[in-house]
């Protein structure tokens, strides 16, 4: 049964991608009929899961079965909490966190490129510069959107 608390909670557990993928594996008692705790909360689950491995009350094969995860899973809450803490537990943005084409040095070389001109020039016109004068081959789009960020750093301004 899904309290109502529960239901209230799951949208914003959604919007932050925090929800259990399989909450109907987690058979852990204290997720029975609980108002506080929600197998669709996955760090709620993830802490308890840890919690009761520290506190002895499962092995840690129980424990992942138990709370609805992997072993691999256990281990890798165990080392994110040991070295975050609770926020280690909350997920965390997949892949890739910035460019690996365009880093500032490349931005630098547009930068210095759109100075020469004058202007802006269009994203194609910015692919093929980037092209000549750093080898480098990006979407048009990635570059223009790129080269607009860079430019909204205080310290980066172009004309």
């Amino acid at each position: 049964m899904t309290s109502r608390s529960s239901r209230r909670r799951t949208p914003r557990l959604k919007a932050v991608g925090a929800t259990h993928p399989q909450p109907h594996a987690v058979t852990d008692t204290l997720f029975a009929d609980s108002a506080f705790f929600d197998p669709n909360d996955l760090v709620q689950v993830k802490y308890e899961m840890l919690r009761s491995v520290q506190a002895g009350t499962h092995r840690v094969v129980q424990a992942a079965q138990a709370f609805g995860l992997s072993r691999p899973a256990f281990y890798v809450a165990q080392a994110a909490f040991a070295r975050e803490g609770l926020p280690g537990l909350l997920p965390h943005k997949r892949g890739p966190k910035g460019p690996h084409k365009l880093t500032d040095e490349v931005l630098a070389v547009l930068a210095a490129a759109v100075e020469e001109l004058g202007y802006v020039p269009a994203g194609d016109e910015l692919a093929r510069l980037l092209a000549e004068r750093c080898g480098i081959v990006a979407h048009p789009r990635t570059i223009v959107r790129c080269l607009r960020a860079y430019q909204r750093r205080p310290e980066k301004k172009l004309p």
